[in-house]
């Protein structure tokens, strides 16, 4: 295999990350600099030079879709790849961490003569019977396995998960404690039957190779060249298995070889925190790995320079560890950012630009609308239903599909069945006091079937059952008669939008307690907030729009909304493009970062809430003591302890101003802002 052809069409930095032969290398490639395409270059020239077999490379990445594409990538290249179940490989093998471990492990029982353990695909299954019945059980159990798997991750076993996630401020289900019991039941029962989960594979073989020395022998010696794709979104378990194939000696092998490592990332799209990814692995590359270089990739292929500018204003403030994305292609129109009435005249404004954009050269594939929570998109599937737009939504089940909906519609079944005589209205009401000390996801969900019933009996006059409720969901949030081909518009989270493009981007629901979340409450939480949307921004080619609305109705109330706060950089770079700017983006975000410091209340400086004045917080506690009582939930679930502190330090006055602080979305100020502002006020006088 001749090198240039693997040399061409790269720019300087994209060539110098694929020839370099140094070792580890640490590729940190912004969003559409290419660097899959780089990384998959790299192996094959570095194979061609001779300098790693590739029969003995390990190219990993976390979702199967990006497992086919790097090997897709690799046989175009003349590299085709080796099943991870296969024997000796004589070419690449590419894998997730999970499908990887699970092929070694597989490997080390059938040698040792042990049972193989069954595969537990979902935790759920077990975590059913430990939890109260009802409608919502297998919801609470999915929340419950989410809080499993964030202490998997992070190498935390049931005894050590009570603190953990206290220190963390983790917004679990059930109190701590209540999820560190549910963990160890649920550990103790899958050892009962004998099974196996997803993370126990990457902690079981982290354990064989750091303890089985001839089997990490072995294993060395058949993979001895290591690719690690999106390597931000590493967790520890993940990191520590990393370390133990390489043969570190900080794992408890004894290297037999120099590491032989290469990783690609980008901490500006590091995105995974709640799940356990840590991305100072990426960030403190050379310090995990001495003698590392460190390669950036700054050239943008994807974006216009306006969309980039866009982008780069929403990003954390702070130190980075590589430059801002250069811009390679030529200028394209200036993003918009609209304001709605209402979140139905946004979803309807929606499926207007959707159409007037359609048209010869655009098709429906190439426009995609994205938003932060899967709740939000009944609002949009409805509205494009009804337009006649063909749509899909990527990654999750349609609404009435999804567990959280389907445990709500089975509550509401069961409710009406209790008391018949009773109007669909009142048990509607009842369905979100059900779901009122849930964790936000499902909130919403039932917040959004509320708003749909609400919508019902108005066409009602008032009356309505069930049945016909049920008939107006289907009728609702049905696809009609829209073609149901590849060329549809794509609705998706901005999670799910990782790793894709297209040419038009529709950015929705750009409003506080949304963007950023409610319960982001922490600076670090915030800062993924940020990234978050500067992946979702960074999806757009050429156009992008960004919109939000000035009243969202949650469940059967409208509320009033206040667009994100990240909005005011947003239009500060648009300012500066926009005819009669002085093109000073940079400038005139940092401006408007600056005058928004300023107008913070004096005393905020350090950390939220140090300046909290100790009676009015000491009463703001015991009130928060009294409704959890009532409630019967821990006092947290209500409200972070640093959430009281900061509303004892800024002492708000209005719904407004209780609304602009952390931790607070207009729910929670609908459902306590008067008892919170009248005890302050008792205070004032």
């Amino acid at each position: 295999m001749g090198d240039l052809p693997l040399l061409s069409g790269l720019d300087e930095r994209q060539r110098q990350a694929v020839v370099t032969p140094v070792s580890p290398l640490g590729i940190l490639a912004g969003a559409g600099s290419g660097k899959t395409r780089v990384l998959t270059r790299r192996i094959a020239y570095q194979a061609a030079m001779g300098r790693i077999d590739a029969g003995h490379t390990l190219a990993l990445t976390f979702t199967r879709k990006a497992a086919g594409e790097l090997s897709e990538r690799l046989a175009a290249l003349g590299l085709r790849r080796s099943g991870v179940r296969a024997g000796p490989a004589t070419m690449v093998t590419t894998g997730t961490f999970h499908a990887v471990a699970l092929a070694q492990l597989r490997r080390r029982w059938a040698d040792r003569g042990e049972a193989v353990p069954a595969l537990l695909e979902r935790k759920v299954r077990l975590l059913v019977p430990f939890l109260p019945p009802g409608p919502s059980v297998g919801a609470e159990a999915a929340e419950v396995a989410g809080e499993i798997e964030w202490a998997k991750a992070r190498l935390v076993a049931p005894e050590a998960y009570e603190a953990a996630a206290v220190r963390a401020a983790r917004a679990t289900p059930r109190p701590p404690a209540e999820v560190a019991g549910l963990y160890e039941r649920y550990e103790t029962e899958k050892r009962r039957r004998g099974l196996v989960d997803f993370d126990d594979l990457i902690w079981g073989l982290s354990e064989a190779l750091e303890n089985d020395a001839a089997f990490a022998a072995a294993t060395r010696w058949r993979f001895r060249h290591f690719f690690v794709d999106e390597f931000q979104d590493v967790n520890p378990a993940q990191f520590r298995l990393l370390r133990a194939w390489l043969g570190d000696p900080g794992s408890g092998g004894v290297p037999q070889r120099p590491a032989d490592l290469c990783v690609v990332g980008d901490e500006d799209q590091a995105i995974y925190g709640f799940t356990g990814a840590d991305a100072t692995y990426l960030a403190g590359f050379g310090t995990h790995f001495p003698g590392a270089a460190v390669v950036h990739l700054e050239a943008n292929f994807r974006s216009s320079p306006q969309v980039l500018a866009v982008a780069h204003a929403v990003l954390p403030a702070g130190k980075r560890s590589r430059p801002a994305l250069r811009p390679t292609l030529p200028d394209g129109p200036l993003p918009e950012v609209v304001a709605y009435p209402t979140d139905a005249e946004e979803a309807a404004g929606l499926a207007r630009a959707l159409r007037a954009a359609h048209g010869p050269g655009v098709a429906w594939s190439s426009m995609a609308v994205l938003y932060r929570t899967n709740a939000q998109s009944a609002r949009l599937e409805a509205a494009l239903a009804a337009a006649g737009i063909p749509h899909r939504v990527r990654g999750a089940a349609r609404f009435l599909e999804r567990p959280e909906v389907v445990a709500a519609l089975d509550e509401l079944r069961r409710a009406v069945a209790t008391a018949p005589g009773v109007g669909l209205a009142h048990h509607l009401g009842g369905l979100e006091l059900w779901a009122d000390d849930a964790p936000e996801e499902r909130r919403g969900h039932v917040a959004e079937l509320v708003r749909l019933g609400a919508e019902y009996l108005a066409g009602e006059d008032g009356g309505g059952t069930l049945p016909g409720f049920m008939a107006h969901l289907t009728a609702a949030l049905a696809d009609g008669d829209t073609p149901t081909g590849d060329d549809a518009v794509e609705l998706l989270t901005f999670h799910r939008a990782k790793g894709l493009e297209w040419p038009w981007v529709f950015v929705t629901g750009l409003e506080r307690g949304l963007v950023p979340i409610a319960y982001a409450e922490t600076a670090a939480a915030r800062a993924e907030e940020r990234r978050l949307l500067y992946v979702a921004l960074t999806r757009a080619e050429r156009h992008l729009v960004l919109s939000w609305a000035a009243e969202r109705t949650l469940g059967a109330r409208p509320m009033t909304r206040h667009k994100s706060p990240y909005l005011a950089e947003v239009e500060a770079a648009l300012g500066a493009l926009a005819d009669g700017g002085d093109g000073d983006w940079r400038a005139a975000v940092a401006a408007e970062r600056a005058r928004l410091r300023a107008r913070r209340p004096a005393g905020r400086k350090g950390l939220p809430g140090a300046d909290a004045d100790p009676r009015v917080l000491a009463d703001l506690v015991e009130w928060r003591r009294g409704l959890a009582r009532a409630s019967g939930v821990p006092a947290q679930v209500i409200f972070h302890d640093t959430t009281l502190a900061v509303v004892a330090e800024a002492r708000p006055v209005t719904p407004d101003e209780l609304l602009g602080l952390p931790g607070f979305g207009p729910v929670l100020v609908e459902r306590y802002g008067a008892e919170l502002l009248a005890l302050l006020a008792r205070h004032a006088s």
